[in-house]
């Protein structure tokens, strides 16, 4: 029995031991790049700094939004890093608090796009006719507006909430990973791996989830990951105009319209949000870039 056992193990490394090596070179490709490895290190700390909030912010009831009107526009000192708002609210744990919002945002936001976009596009790229035709005349539809544009049309519908500025995404973006996987799969669906299997007998459905699919996400892992961070710009902007998170929701881009009134003399109460904005952006951008050295030899540097 130990014997049959060992066996199994013994075959399973075999058959994926090809797998295992192009892991470890990918690992080798992507931490060799130290911005892509800077980006990420900045991305495990804000998801750290999310999670762990409540044990991490000086004044975590103030960053939930509680008010401390004593202590109104307070400059940058040892009892408060950042300086404090119009309602005496610590800057630096409204910061730690409002990282959640982008963080969980951008995520679902981006598995959702992905998860309606892709198969639309293996679907398409792969069948061909009427259905390529129905699938990319309703994406050109969308495509026709501009993203952003379209989102606020959205959430000017639906109302202003974090909730429906995920949805409005969502609607709004999903094109983009149809037409990217679309285009994928007109050339994959010829290669002589897919003719085979078609040969012999396999489904087209089981074609597409195996060979499709699989051979199309490095550039969507890529563009996700790019993304994300277009995501958190798109919520921040939206929260900005006052279409997103609602007060005293601790998100940075209401923050930094909150402070923008007071930019010339409370200049803190804008300034460190923003910054948080950019640099989570750039972490994520910096991420994909490496990614992309990664996953498209052609674009190795």
């Amino acid at each position: 029995m130990a014997q049959a056992t060992t066996g199994r193990v013994a075959d399973w490394r075999i058959r994926h031991q090809s797998s295992f090596d192009e892991a470890r070179y990918n690992g080798r490709v992507f931490f060799r790049d130290k911005l892509a490895f800077v980006g990420l290190a900045i991305i495990v700390i804000t998801i750290l700094m999310a999670v762990f909030a409540p044990w991490i912010a000086p004044y975590p009831e103030q960053g939930r939004g509680a008010s401390d009107l004593k202590g109104r526009f307070e400059a940058p000192s040892t009892q408060h890093l950042m300086g404090t708002d119009r309602e005496g609210r610590d800057v630096l744990s409204r910061v730690i608090f409002g990282a959640r919002i982008p963080l969980i945002v951008s995520f679902v936001v981006t598995a959702a796009i992905v998860i309606i976009g892709v198969p639309l596009g293996g679907l398409a790229g792969y069948y061909g006719g009427k259905i390529d035709e129905v699938i990319m005349r309703i994406t050109d539809v969308f495509l026709a507006f501009p993203s952003l544009i379209l989102a606020i049309a959205f959430v000017a519908f639906l109302g202003p909430s974090i909730r429906n500025v995920m949805i409005a995404i969502v609607v709004s973006w999903w094109p983009w990973y149809t037409r990217l996987v679309r285009g994928m799969a007109v050339s994959l669906r010829e290669r002589p791996y897919v003719e085979a299997a078609r040969t012999m007998g396999v489904g087209n459905f089981t074609v597409i989830r195996r060979h499709i699919l699989p051979n199309a996400l490095g550039p969507v892992i890529v563009q996700m990951t790019l993304d994300i961070g277009t995501v958190i710009l798109a919520v921040a902007g939206l929260s900005f105009v006052g279409l997103g998170a609602q007060p005293p929701t601790p998100e940075w881009g209401l923050m930094v319209a909150e402070g923008r009134e007071y930019i010339l003399q409370q200049w803190w109460i804008g300034t460190f949000p923003g910054l948080a904005i950019l640099i989570l952006v750039l972490a994520f951008n910096l991420v994909g870039d490496g990614l992309r050295d990664v996953l498209d030899p052609r674009s190795k540097r």
